[in-house]
């Protein structure tokens, strides 16, 4: 597993392990590119004490290439099984935060392992937002083959249900800042006990 590069490690506070007393299974940060799963899920897994992974690094470390290589490689099909392998295993592993590619809820087995053992939370920004997130970022192939915002508009067409299927609850991340939205996922966390 591969813990957030940009940081020491989890930063625990006092009230650490009051604090995730609710929490019983990882929290896996679902959601569009540029919505903020990889910025947020930091923040989080630090206010929390707990480690953070970005299960796309894990998967282009495990499989020696980039995800775009390995589609272009060995198809679709075989990515997204490499992708249900991976959460798979993150999942079994102590309790973290997670994010997830955008695309993580294509695949109904991956949705399923996420739904029955982990609490996903599904981040939400309207697609202006995503694309102007998402505008300085040369680690996002798929936008440069056209307009951006119209190729998030496409994705979150096809994505949108699938996310809503899969979350246990969502959260918007454009109508706060970052701490606000960390504090509606924990206050979110705290009701379900997960």
């Amino acid at each position: 597993m591969m813990q957030d590069q940009g940081a020491s490690g989890p930063q625990k506070s006092a009230n650490c392990d009051q604090n995730m007393a609710f929490l019983a299974r990882p929290v896996v940060l679902i959601g569009m590119m540029g919505a903020g799963k990889t910025s947020l899920g930091r923040l989080l897994a630090q206010r929390l004490g707990l480690g953070f992974t970005d299960s796309d690094a894990v998967i282009e470390a495990e499989a020696g290439c980039t995800i775009a290589d390995y589609f272009s490689k060995y198809g679709e099909a075989a990515f997204r099984n490499l992708e249900r392998q991976t959460f798979e295993k993150l999942l079994a592993k102590p309790i973290q935060i997670i994010g997830a590619g955008g695309g993580a809820v294509v695949a109904a087995e991956t949705r399923l392992v996420l739904k029955e053992r982990s609490t996903p939370v599904w981040l939400q920004a309207d697609v202006p937002v995503l694309a102007q997130r998402c505008a300085t970022s040369d680690a996002r192939p798929l936008l440069k083959t056209g307009d951006p915002a119209t190729i998030l508009a496409g994705l979150l067409e096809k994505r949108a249900s699938l996310y809503a299927e899969t979350a246990a609850y969502t959260v918007r991340t454009d109508t706060q800042d970052a701490n606000g939205t960390i504090d509606l996922i924990i206050e979110q966390l705290k009701k379900t006990r997960t």
